[in-house]
């Protein structure tokens, strides 16, 4: 699904990524970006994120905030948004663009499970020590002498 705005819902992002995507992930990467963010109240607040935490609670900078009729703006240098009073957010485009790009180049580098890898590569248990061979594990020391 391709928008024609330079905006996306953070939930159709979720939708057209072919891999998981959480919200604070394309949060994180919108940090110093303009967003959007409506609230349950209908308020909206328009402005740059400063920063989010794992509550999804937000400060914004430079903030605009619109009444739930539209009637009504005021301009606020700051703002603070507790997560669970968020309805809606919109991100710019090119932050989900971004983040495809990450969520791409980490894959590439994902091994695989426990010892993942090729053979030999010596990433899985013992490394590279030869693993659970006889006298070489860590057993009794050599002793005194």
């Amino acid at each position: 699904m391709v928008s024609r705005e330079p905006w996306a819902p953070i939930a159709d992002c979720m939708l057209t990524f072919g891999l998981v995507q959480l919200p604070l992930g394309l949060l994180n990467a919108a940090q110093g970006h303009p967003i959007l963010v409506e609230l349950k109240n209908s308020e909206t607040l328009n402005g740059h994120l400063v920063n989010c935490d794992t509550w999804m609670n937000l400060t914004l900078k430079e903030v605009v905030q619109t009444s739930p009729d539209g009637d009504k703006f005021i301009r606020l240098p700051e703002a603070y948004v507790k997560g669970n009073n968020i309805k809606y957010l919109r991100v710019p485009d090119e932050i989900i663009d971004i983040v495809k790009e990450q969520q791409t180049n980490q894959q590439g580098n994902f091994r695989g499970g426990r010892g993942g890898g090729q053979r030999g590569d010596h990433g899985g248990r013992g490394g590279d020590r030869g693993g659970r061979g006889r006298g070489q594990g860590r057993g009794r020391g050599r002793g005194r002498g």
